[in-house]
């Protein structure tokens, strides 16, 4: 009977996998919606309009189906109704540019200003840590993007002006910095531990050991096969290898080069979201499926 049930179980979920559709939400600094697209046909089948003075350049969906974004003066989660399930906002002379979820549960809420500040949030919303930082910079809007807690509970903030990716723990503590050398807009780790580092206005990302620490492989846009990188925005990690690269246009309003690629570890490109006027610009790239 449970060698049954077993064999039941197994294929449902074949059967679940294989009719499961990849989506792609997205998110761009001076466009004013955010959208999921089907991966298959590059048609836009969700979007939520931003109010006016609204900027999201982090957007995520959870395994319930809403979406979680930074909208500049906070951060929200909505549901695909576009009803608000909770929203953090900012205070006044702040900004936000991202949110995540966390692996144990609740969310993340990067908060620049000065001090800077990470916040983290229970399920519904409330705060349940705050941890205060300075980042020496005090131009807030360029202070940081996208904040990562690793599984060795240090939070990497990724100062883009400064070059550099500073180490906090939860308690507080300045742990040291990593040196990029280039715009530091995100950085993710990596199953061998490595960081993945997208730099934004310099064109190019790349791969640094934080252990050692020094820059393994440095990709710029020549050694990309199949398309320019322009703004390199945030990367998404695919579970087959494969790396979304939100390839924005904040530097030019170049329309040759697809603002979403799919690039293998040979640094050949497999896919390429098409041409869509309706899309302006893609700073932030999640992939899901459904």
């Amino acid at each position: 009977m449970k060698k049954q049930l077993f064999f039941i179980a197994t294929l449902l979920c074949i059967l679940f996998s294989s009719c499961s559709v990849e989506k792609i939400a997205i998110a761009g600094s001076g466009w004013q919606e955010i959208a999921i697209v089907d991966k298959k046909t590059g048609a836009i089948e969700w979007k939520h309009q931003l109010a006016d003075g609204e900027e999201c350049n982090d957007i995520e969906v959870t395994p319930h189906g809403d979406i979680l974004y930074a909208y500049g003066h906070g951060a929200r989660l909505i549901k695909r109704d576009h009803s608000t399930i909770w929203d953090y906002k900012a205070n006044e002379k702040e900004e936000i540019h991202t949110v995540s979820r966390l692996k144990k549960g609740g969310y993340l809420v990067g908060v620049c200003g000065d001090p800077a500040r990470i916040v983290e949030l229970d399920s519904k919303g409330n705060v349940t840590k705050e941890v205060k930082f300075r980042t020496m910079n005090f131009d807030i809007h360029n202070q940081f993007r996208h904040i990562e807690k690793n599984d060795s509970n240090i939070y990497l903030i990724p100062l883009m002006d400064k070059k550099k990716i500073m180490r906090v723990t939860p308690e507080g503590n300045y742990k040291g910095n990593l040196a990029v050398g280039f715009e530091a807009y995100m950085a993710k780790t990596l199953e061998n531990k490595k960081l993945v580092i997208s730099c934004g206005k310099d064109k190019l990302f790349l791969v640094l050991d934080p252990l050692r620490p020094q820059v393994d492989k440095t990709i710029y846009t020549r050694e990309v096969k199949g398309a320019s990188l322009r703004f390199v925005g945030e990367i998404h990690l695919c579970k087959n290898g494969n790396i979304y690269i939100a390839n924005g246009n904040l530097q030019d309003d170049e329309i040759s080069s697809s603002l979403l690629i799919e690039v293998d570890p040979l640094c050949n490109v497999v896919w390429s979201l098409p041409f869509n006027r309706e899309i302006k610009n893609i700073t932030s790239v999640y992939q899901f499926f459904e």
